[in-house]
């Protein structure tokens, strides 16, 4: 896989006044013994506590990071027949396309549904429906970006090098690509003026 570049900071663009990260997401579920097993023994994730939730029903703490006492919480309450899901999509950056793909090949032995790898441009997924229908997605990060949103259907069980080579032919034909590290510089400057503008109207 070609080199991915996550982070660079232009040297001219100052600190951030405060550190801003995505800890964790918290989910209601309506069958949670079934949710807990799918995301334990499929994904490995490991429950790090669980109880009774302030509301009285069950809540579970789930973490694949020592370093994160919880990165997923469900807590149970999901209507059964919930008529629209509110939850867009869960995803979880996997070490690599080796990963990916044993993972694909592992969904079709699960109570999932619609399994779809697919190449935004600036990663390569892999999309399901978990045992409650909320939509997954597990993926890598490309050397690439491209506008969003873009979705180009890929197989991923082809060879490394005529996947890759295809995906970067086809990106490359967009309007808007750039190598990662370029955009990556780009968005570092974003987040520089939204502090700066923030900073500002705080005085």
């Amino acid at each position: 896989m070609p080199a991915v570049v996550r982070r660079g900071i232009p040297k001219e663009i100052p600190a951030m006044s405060y550190s801003l990260t995505l800890s964790h997401v918290g989910i209601f579920v309506t069958d949670m013994a079934r949710m807990v097993d799918f995301y334990t023994r499929f994904l490995g994730f490991a429950v790090s506590d669980r109880g009774e939730s302030a509301g009285g029903g069950e809540i579970v703490f789930m973490t694949r990071d020592p370093r994160e006492h919880h990165q997923l919480v469900m807590a149970s309450g999901r209507p059964a027949e919930l008529q629209f899901n509110v939850i867009n999509q869960l995803s979880f950056r996997v070490d690599s396309l080796g990963t990916l793909r044993e993972l694909c090949r592992g969904l079709k032995d699960e109570a999932v549904g619609a399994i779809t790898p697919v190449t935004h441009g600036n990663a390569l997924s892999v999309y399901f429906r978990d045992p409650e229908k909320n939509r997954v997605e597990l993926l890598i990060d490309t050397p690439w970006y491209v506008p969003q949103p873009c979705r180009i259907p890929v197989d991923i069980f082809q060879p490394d090098e005529a996947l890759w080579a295809s995906i970067e032919a086809h990106v490359r034909t967009l309007h808007g690509f750039k190598p990662r590290a370029e955009w990556a510089a780009e968005i570092e400057r974003k987040i520089a003026q939204a502090t700066a503008q923030r900073q500002t109207a705080r005085r």
